[in-house]
């Protein structure tokens, strides 16, 4: 059995979630400060799209602007010698665009969450945007964050389609997990597919179990701050 798969998918997964929870976070961040209703629906829909769109669109959409021959692409490729499309760096591009709505929206609904009033509050008491920030509105939220984190590991773990649009199927370098299965399963080799499969869904059941236990340890712990 081939164990690259592995490998590679577990450098993407943590690469990928390290950029899409910071990423994921500034924006929710960015949409819970903008007033102007109108623009934050509009940001709010373009930064969510990914979420609705075939992961083989947004694949192509990554390789039309990360292509050799395309803008980006050819920017990164001429002026530092790196090849974005085919590579390694492209799984974990293809890893972020895809989990990052998933991010977005967990830390948005978690900052909306939070009340109000305390961070008027904080404002009152004559506390800085910063501190109103890290001391009342990142306590608050903190379960969501950590629980959208979750998430978007677990959907960078399995992307399938826009993996194989930006990064192709090269084995040992760019196969993924999922692309195992399915180069196995193409080539007849069920038993091969098989372990791949039963190792996705350990680590998917690890996954959703982790945060399953993340949100009963916050839960007893905000039970006994409130005594």
């Amino acid at each position: 059995m081939d164990l690259s798969p592995v490998w590679i998918s577990a450098k993407t997964a943590s690469v990928s979630i390290v950029i899409t929870f910071f990423l994921g976070t500034a924006a929710a961040f960015f949409i819970f400060r903008m007033r102007h209703e109108r623009l934050k629906i509009l940001w709010d829909a373009i930064l969510t799209l990914p979420l609705v769109l075939p992961p083989t669109v947004a694949g192509f959409f990554l390789l039309y602007i990360f292509g050799v021959r395309r803008p980006v692409g050819a920017f990164f490729l001429e002026y530092f010698g790196v090849k974005i499309a085919f590579s390694w760096g492209a799984t974990v591009l293809a890893a972020v665009a895809i989990s990052f709505p998933l991010m977005y929206r967990s830390a948005r609904g978690a900052f909306e969450q939070v009340d109000r009033d305390l961070l008027d509050a904080g404002r009152t008491l004559g506390m800085s945007e910063w501190q109103i920030f890290r001391k009342i509105l990142m306590p608050g939220a903190i379960q969501g964050l950590l629980s959208g984190g979750i998430l978007a590991f677990a959907r960078g773990l399995g992307e399938f389609g826009a993996t194989a649009m930006i990064a192709g199927n090269i084995a040992g370098q760019t196969r993924t997990l999922p692309l195992a299965v399915y180069s196995d399963v193409s080539a007849g080799n069920m038993e091969s597919a098989g372990r791949y499969v039963l190792i996705l869904v350990l680590i998917s059941f690890i996954v959703v179990t982790g945060m399953g236990y993340a949100t009963y340890v916050f839960q007893r712990f905000s039970r006994k701050e409130n005594r």
